[in-house]
């Protein structure tokens, strides 16, 4: 989820409770559709993490996809609509209310970790924010980003106001140089998130895998399962 003002402000947990604080779901309950389009890899039964999930849509539809879900966001008040929203569709999430310093980051914990619109950040958070997410990730666990890039700003339809909460590829190459990039864009689409995110974006995508240095004997055996594809 991204800051609603151009401003820093000084009390997150409150401005995002502020936000939520609606019937309505500020970015909609439908899943975001770069995540929709780059899931298709994990399979059913495999554990994903989702970072500052906000109102649910990302992390209950990805329970709805068989993945064991943990996400966590710092606004009590959306946590709380994320419960009630998965309990629509009838799936568990391990919820939880937590910023992204306070959170119990655990080291090769997931098979993937989604990071959509989590540009609250300045750049000293983010950066500790990321190596958190870097160190959670398994071997071979698959990272997928989406957030807005510079021109943004022009646009003004949804995110923060503020440049140095926005990336751009090369912040992006920087900031994972650990992973092996499989996908990373900047690219223009509309997006009609609820109306938190409505309106032509400037977006930047990347899909990110965590190598995986173990030998074949130390790798857990392969699934027979096949997750469905979900995609639109």
């Amino acid at each position: 989820m991204n800051s609603p003002t151009d401003k820093p402000f000084t009390d997150p947990a409150g401005t995002w409770n502020q936000r939520f604080e609606t019937d309505a779901y500020v970015f909609g309950k439908a899943p975001n559709r770069w995540l929709q389009a780059q899931a298709a890899p994990w399979k059913p039964g495999q554990r994903v993490l989702c970072v500052a999930d906000g109102e649910g849509r990302n992390s209950v539809w990805l329970a709805q996809q068989g993945l064991q879900v943990d996400a966590f966001d710092i606004a009590e008040v959306g946590v709380a609509k994320a419960r009630t929203l998965a309990a629509e569709h009838g799936v568990n999430v391990n919820f939880s209310v937590n910023d992204c310093d306070g959170y119990e980051w655990r080291a090769a914990a997931y098979d993937g970790v989604v990071a959509i619109f989590v540009q609250f950040a300045d750049p000293a958070l983010r950066e500790r924010m990321f190596a958190h997410m870097v160190k959670s990730l398994k071997p071979g666990g698959l990272l997928v980003l989406q957030g807005y890039t510079l021109k943004q700003l022009d646009y003004k339809t949804g995110g923060p106001g503020q440049a140095s909460h926005l990336y751009s590829g090369d912040l992006l190459r920087t900031a994972f140089a650990e992973l092996e990039i499989a996908t990373l864009t900047e690219y223009e689409a509309e997006l009609n998130e609820g109306h938190g995110h409505r309106g032509m974006s400037a977006l930047v995508g990347m899909v990110a895998r965590k190598p995986d240095r173990r030998t074949p004997h130390e790798r857990p055996p392969t699934s027979p399962r096949t997750r469905r594809d979900s995609r639109p």
